[in-house]
């Protein structure tokens, strides 16, 4: 770091690094006097990194927010942090728009030192997932989740148009509580005046967005999260379902998340509350979960979990391969 340019560009890296340095501070990590200190802020600012300097017996350095992103200054730890976020993302559907994620990775990847480039390489060539990619028609508007998510920290009212599952358009008033990403989809939940209640919107299916002048107070213990699972949970669907699992409460809540059905403690166990389009998916989600249980509705169900246990019965009874002669 002995070329004043090396020196710079480590001045810029502690004040991205630290929220304020005094230039006694600095100039003790830069090994340099403080003179020298105000001309390297000196050079930032002339090349448009908006470095201001606090006066005083107090006062320092540091960044403040520009109309522009400076050059980031990343350890290899950081960008390797960096670069697994982004591919995370972009598999799991967190991101928005595709193009931006993998111009990101570009960027990155064009400026990493040779030697960390090819492990980084090496270890996205050979990252398997255990989930299922996104389907990019999922992503929300960069636009979409950035003013979603300025209302919602403000309070602040929105105007969307939004497309319902059946294609039916609308135009809502929302008041935005939270956002929240479940399983490759991204969802805002608040209230809806059109409806006058707490609805769950996805934002892949919203156009249009605007926040208005209104504000709103969102009630005090509202769990977006849990609002969300409860929500998917309770869609529609061709059969209500009430079963009896023989196991407890702690038990039932790890293996059935919210958003496959309700669970609540009774006398006999635990009563499981859920929809299903089809019964023969819910005989194998029952007996995968391994418990005695009792159906208690629909009596549909029981016909379903006998078909289900005679082609387990079929499939136990197969013969194995021959052994081989000789």
């Amino acid at each position: 770091m002995s070329h004043p340019a090396g020196r710079v560009l480590a001045m810029l890296e502690l004040l991205q690094s630290h929220h304020r340095l005094t230039g006694v501070e600095l100039a003790d990590r830069l090994r340099v006097d403080e003179r020298t200190v105000r001309r390297y802020a000196a050079t930032l600012v002339d090349l448009g990194i908006p470095v201001t300097a606090e006066r005083g017996r107090y006062g320092g350095y540091r960044l403040r927010p520009g109309y522009k992103l400076p050059p980031l200054m990343l350890t290899d730890d950081e960008a390797v942090a960096v670069l697994l976020g982004l591919v995370a993302a972009e598999r799991l559907g967190l991101g928005t728009e595709a193009p931006a994620t993998t111009t990101a990775l570009a960027k990155i990847r064009r400026v990493l030192p040779a030697p960390l480039a090819e492990r980084l390489a090496a270890v996205q060539d050979h990252l398997g997932f255990t989930l299922r990619r996104a389907d990019p028609a999922l992503r929300p508007a960069t636009g979409t989740l950035l003013t979603l998510g300025s209302a919602t920290r403000q309070r602040r009212r929105v105007t969307l148009d939004y497309r319902s599952w059946r294609g039916d358009p609308s135009r809502r008033q929302l008041d935005p509580y939270g956002l929240v990403f479940h399983a490759g989809r991204w969802y805002v939940t608040g209230h809806d005046h059109l409806r006058d209640e707490v609805r769950t919107f996805r934002l892949d299916r919203i156009g249009a967005v605007s926040t208005g002048p209104e504000t709103f107070t969102a009630p005090d213990d509202f769990d977006p999260v849990a609002q969300v699972t409860r929500s998917l949970a309770g869609v529609p669907y061709a059969h209500s379902v009430e079963v009896l699992l023989e196991t407890d409460l702690v038990a039932a809540r790890r293996r059935v998340p919210p958003s496959v059905g309700d669970v609540t403690e009774v006398a006999d166990g635990v009563l499981l509350r859920t929809r299903a389009e089809h019964l023969d998916g819910m005989a194998q989600l029952l007996a995968g979960l391994g418990w005695p249980f009792t159906v208690l509705r629909p009596d549909a169900l029981r016909d379903a979990v006998r078909a289900h246990a005679t082609r387990l019965a079929g499939w136990a009874d197969r013969p194995g391969p021959a052994p081989p002669s000789g």
